[in-house]
């Protein structure tokens, strides 16, 4: 059995990784899989915590937040197809539809 601090360990090596790539990039479809990266490593913790103290209550909220994470990837992926379609680039930079 490993301990549970190589599964923080781990955690939150993916979660800055994800934070970087949020700061950093400049694409929206990176900066969900950032996004994504940064659910995963909180539903390692969950888990780990969850086996560590022999429970079922956070593997149960991590596939809360497993399916929380797949809605907002369909929406954001939704969102960012039609940015698209009107701008033909996906550019967060270049990005200025929400001003008046």
């Amino acid at each position: 059995m490993l301990p549970i601090s190589y599964f923080l360990i781990v955690s939150a090596i993916v979660f800055c990784i994800g934070v970087y790539g949020v700061m950093t990039l400049r694409s929206g479809i990176m900066i969900m899989m950032c996004v994504e990266l940064m659910i995963n490593s909180a539903n390692v913790n969950l888990v780990a915590f969850s086996s560590h103290f022999g429970q079922m209550n956070g593997q149960v909220f991590a596939l809360f937040c497993i399916a929380l994470a797949a809605a907002e990837a369909a929406i954001g992926f939704a969102i960012l197809m039609s940015i698209f379609r009107s701008n033909k680039n996906i550019n967060i930079d270049n990005l200025n539809i929400l001003r008046w």
